[in-house]
């Protein structure tokens, strides 16, 4: 296939480009900075062609921003810790350092065959003491602030291998390695406090206009943030015991509580336990394993299909009908949310009514939609209305209802106003040996002790054996676990639990800031700089916990005042995955495509282009065959058409003439259309395939104009190199050799974006000013036709007006037809 010299023209520029140090950030250069980054990539040894996208995406983005002179930040690192590298130690007896370091080579080879702009000067890994010291560092000043903290938390254990295993370890309840089945222990585990931020957390999803909605929606379930009530449900007859004589129940529908026709608790609350400890239930107590079991299996799992449920033999009064009604342990009922306990109204709760016909409990309407609507009998009517059948709030819209029950049961402390989030604090014990180290020590004499500052950071040893039978291997080195105590001086031992991988993760985009910095984990100075990251780019399986967690990290960072700023990431493109023959490219199916032998055969420029033409970025894309080779003809056919005119061109001046012929003009039109495609394109919605289009499509009138020799060549090579710049950051590798061939000294990676010329601009092409309460921000050139929407999409992506909107409130929006678009904000 080699229709041009890719080989040799990919490796000539990537040596060129390492050489001089292209891609240096330099922190001094101006204010006028762009943050461009990438997720970055567990080292398992191969990039596959969800990593090229991912990465070819944002270093289009990179290249634009610094040929709009921005002083671009684009780094690249690796999330190196893990348990596919102890994995991968028990199965081929390689130590997990040694297969870490050789996949990262590999990986970073692959990454500059394609053409990556990185700086590799800020190159980190999170396997390295000086990256996981101030994993260490910031887990003391979590726990200074009272952010960290030790307790017994269930977990998934193997009593074969005796070792608690991840949930990924958990497969369908049962051990990956030995497949027995898998049984919940209660461990003493550290926790971060992620929960005294919840509210925050959910709130602040609010301010990020530059993510997907999507994303958002999944965060604010995830969250789980309820303003409702909690009501107490007295019991008819007291329970050994138990330490009450009520059950409470939190709900956001207090306007339902007449409807409430049964209890529902958690298999795990604690009235269940004190039945168990005084009641032979034999019901009851395979009910529990057998939730037990399903909890192992769905760990992350918000929902159940089918809900279960086993009758305690108790009743509790329902205070607003003063009716008996019976109580129930359910699978359907989580202890993480509320308090454990839910009120049963299953003709207003789904979930509700799909139990109550199971069990054929009593099902009675409460609400009635307002006006002349009506509701179904045979399924549960969800909305707010009308209450009905309801003793003292009969007649009460349901907003009025819910806090007519408070007043009704607050005096005797029955019913109050409450907040509930379904997040809960975050797990970082991993009883695994590939981790950070946790810097607490045990002492006898002064408890559990948390090491100072300037013992950090607690190495990793190295001299480990891997022999499968369970536990961590750190716990068998003596002079790991063996220590003093940092406050008596007498014999100590060291934790042997690591840190969860989500912990290196959840600040990496700040050491990026200051990657060499030896004494804090980054200047705040640099930090104040380059924060927060102005375009991340991942997957959206990231898209709640790895996500969150940076979310969090950033606000206590801010909180102990090392930041400046609410989130870590102002905009967030989840590309789509890549798919072959319909379904995700997975070894199991057969279907991957090498990236590696992709380059070999088309080069790096047409595996960039087709990935970046095939479809929009957060779509999911589909490979084809006839797609690369159709984007490898393309690039074929530039160079061709370069080289059949360079002699005309090569010692004549790019310039435009005063005097230029109907055909030149028309050509030219062409170019400034394509050109503000690009522009249009790259800073609004990232719709590179409709960029590369409209370059395609110049190309085939560029070419009819100069077999037909009416266009100049101070003009052609104008246009060849506005074409070129616009092209290099899709296909740089063959633009650095166009441009050179042209007579360039410099690379064409410095060059700046070419500016639209206003006197050369196709008619159906308008200037829209861009006004923030009626004060010009910015002006953009559109499409005369583009609908209202599309227009309000680029003018809200323009970052010169982000700065003068974010964070204040849009009151209204008004457009005038191709002339002014004003944001009223407060």
């Amino acid at each position: 296939m080699g229709l041009y010299p890719f080989e040799t023209i990919e490796k000539k520029w990537q040596n060129v480009w390492r050489e001089k140090r292209a891609f240096k950030t330099d922190d001094e250069k101006g204010n006028k900075k762009m943050y461009i980054l990438e997720m970055f990539p567990y080292p398992s040894g191969n990039l596959h062609m969800g990593h090229v996208r991912n990465y070819t995406i944002g270093d289009v983005v990179a290249r634009y921003y610094r040929m709009k002179s921005y002083n671009v930040l684009h780094p690249m690192g690796w999330d190196a810790f893990g348990m596919p590298a102890e994995n991968a130690a028990i199965k081929y007896g390689v130590h997990p350092y040694e297969w870490t370091i050789k996949n990262i080579e590999n990986m970073k080879r692959q990454l500059n065959s394609l053409g990556i702009s990185y700086d590799w000067d800020r190159e980190v890994a999170t396997c390295f003491p000086d990256y996981y010291k101030w994993n260490q560092w910031l887990f003391l000043q979590f726990y200074k602030k009272g952010l960290v903290y030790k307790k017994k938390s269930k977990v998934n254990w193997c009593p074969q291998c005796k070792t608690v295993l991840a949930n990924e370890q958990a497969e369908e309840g049962r051990c990956w390695r030995c497949k027995s089945e898998v049984e919940l222990k209660e461990l003493e585990q550290w926790f971060f406090r992620i929960t005294n931020y919840a509210e925050e957390l959910s709130k602040d999803l609010d301010i990020l206009d530059g993510w997907p909605q999507k994303v958002k929606v999944m965060q604010r379930n995830w969250i789980g943030l309820s303003e409702g009530v909690m009501i107490k449900f007295k019991l008819s007859e007291k329970v050994d015991g138990y330490k009450d004589d009520f059950i409470e129940v939190f709900t956001t529908r207090a306007d339902t509580l007449g409807g409430a026709t049964f209890l529902v608790v958690s298999a795990e609350h604690p009235i269940v336990k004190s039945i168990l400890e005084n009641k032979n239930n034999d019901e009851l107590k395979e009910f529990i394993k057998e939730y037990e079991r399903e909890r192992i299996q769905n760990r992350f799992t918000v929902g159940v299909t089918e809900k279960k449920g086993v009758a305690l033999g108790i009743q509790v009064i329902n205070p607003l009908t003063n009716e008996k009604i019976q109580v129930y342990a359910s699978n359907y009922v989580l202890m993480g949310y509320g308090t454990g306990a839910v009120m049963g109204v299953p003709a207003h709760d789904s979930r509700d009514f799909e139990f109550a016909k199971e069990k054929n409990l009593p099902i009675r309407y409460v609400i009635r939609p307002e006006g002349n609507g009506f509701y179904e009998e045979d399924k549960a009517y969800e909305e707010e209305g009308i209450v009905i059948n309801s003793p003292h709030i009969s007649g009460l819209k349901s907003s009025d209802a819910k806090k007519k029950i408070v007043e009704m049961f607050q005096k005797d402390q029955m019913a109050s106003f409450s907040k509930q989030i379904r997040l809960r604090d975050w797990l970082i014990s991993r009883q695994r040996y590939w981790g950070t180290p946790i810097p607490v020590v045990y002492c006898e004499k002064c408890g559990i002790v948390p090491l100072g500052e300037e013992d950090l950071p607690v190495i990793l040893p190295t001299n480990v054996e891997f022999t499968g039978t369970g536990g961590s291997p750190l716990a068998n080195i003596d002079e790991f676990v063996k220590t003093k105590c940092p406050i008596c001086g007498s014999d100590a031992r060291r934790e042997t639990d690591t840190m969860d991988t989500f912990v290196d993760s959840s600040w990496y985009y700040l050491r990026f800031c200051d990657p060499k910095n030896n004494d804090e984990p980054f200047s705040v100075e640099k930090a104040k700089f380059w924060m927060s990251v102005d375009q991340y780019i991942g997957g959206v399986e990231h898209a709640v916990l790895h996500l969150l967690y940076s979310r969090f990290f950033v606000k206590v960072l801010r909180d102990l005042g090392f930041l400046n700023i609410d989130e870590p990431f102002s905009n967030l493109l989840t590309q789509g995955m890549v798919l072959k023959d319909g379904e995700k490219m997975s070894k199991s199916k057969g279907n991957i495509v090498d990236p590696e032998e992709i380059i070999s055969t088309y080069g790096a420029d047409t595996a960039r282009l087709f990935i970046l033409f095939a479809a929009p970025p957060e779509k999911d894309l589909e490979w084809s065959d006839q797609g690369v080779e159709g984007a490898h003809r393309f690039l074929a056919r530039i160079w061709k058409l370069f080289n059949e005119n360079l002699e005309r061109i090569k010692n004549v001046e790019a310039s435009v003439e005063e005097d230029l012929t109907e055909d030149e003009v028309n050509i030219y039109k062409k170019l400034n259309k394509t050109l503000l495609k690009a522009s249009n394109d790259i800073e609004n919605k990232f719709h590179f395939n409709t960029s590369i289009a409209a370059l395609m499509e110049f190309t085939n009138e560029f070419s009819y104009s100069l077999r037909n020799e009416k266009i100049r060549p101070k003009l052609i090579k104008k246009i060849f190199e506005t074409f070129t710049i616009i092209l290099s950051v899709f296909a740089p590798h063959i633009s650095e050799e166009i441009w050179s061939r042209m007579g360039h000294t410099d690379l064409v990676c410095f060059q700046n974006w070419p500016e639209v010329d206003p006197d050369y601009l196709e008619d159906d092409i308008c200037t829209i000013a861009i006004q923030v309460n009626g004060k010009l921000r910015d002006k953009i050139m559109v499409e005369k036709d583009l609908e209202e929407e599309a227009i309000e999409d680029k003018v809200l992506s323009s970052l010169r007006v982000k700065k003068f909107i974010e964070g204040k409130q849009i009151l209204k929006k008004i457009y005038v037809k191709n002339k002014i678009f004003n944001i009223v904000v407060k």
